[in-house]
């Protein structure tokens, strides 16, 4: 674990590095594209033929979604602090899983089975967490990044939305499947 340890302090610190190095050439090229850096200059020259082909992509999202293209440079930087952010927390749920993963396999099969339950409980609950906010947002729920969750969660909601009514256009069944599933886990785990 010190050797995964050190892994990740190398790369959050090599993300911190590449995030603020990334948000001085976002503040550069925005001031190229708001002409407050002259646009014959040699730098804005250099950036409208280096950089602007990186962030091309965000601004014709940014556009598509009735932004201004000089606000593609922050969007950038948005999304690349987003996933320094989900990178670094990715890292962390990896090692703390293999943390967990290993204590448990020190504790022979009774570990492995309660790892067993904790990760399957962990997962559905994942997926109600997915399928909610995904309903926030339009996204079609048919795609491949989401169908999982449908796949996951429907089995678990399906007989819970007999018994549970509606408060008018809210459904409140995933809130109460995810309480659930947490109470489930508790108990299981407490007997074992």
């Amino acid at each position: 674990m010190p050797a995964f340890d050190s892994i990740l302090e190398v790369v959050r610190v090599a993300t911190i590095f590449v995030v603020a190095v990334f948000a001085v050439i976002c503040l550069v090229d925005w001031a190229v594209r708001t002409r407050r850096i002259n646009a014959f200059n040699p730098i804005a020259r250099y950036f409208r033929s280096t950089i602007d082909p990186f962030i091309a992509p965000v601004e014709r999202r940014v556009v598509h979604a009735g932004g201004s293209p000089t606000a593609a440079p922050w969007w950038a930087l948005v999304a690349a602090v987003i996933g320094g952010v989900l990178l670094l927390s990715l890292l962390g749920f990896i090692r703390n899983q293999v943390l967990i993963a290993s204590l448990a396999a020190n504790e022979g099969a009774t570990g492995v089975f309660r790892l067993l339950i904790l990760w399957t409980f962990a997962i559905l609950r994942l997926a109600l967490l997915v399928r909610v906010l995904s309903s926030w947002l339009p996204i079609n729920p048919r795609s491949p990044w989401l169908r999982w969750s449908f796949v996951l969660s429907e089995p678990i909601l399906r007989p819970l939305r007999q018994i549970v009514p509606t408060l008018g256009p809210v459904d409140i069944t995933p809130i109460i499947a995810y309480f659930l599933l947490g109470f489930l886990a508790r108990i299981l785990m407490g007997s074992l």
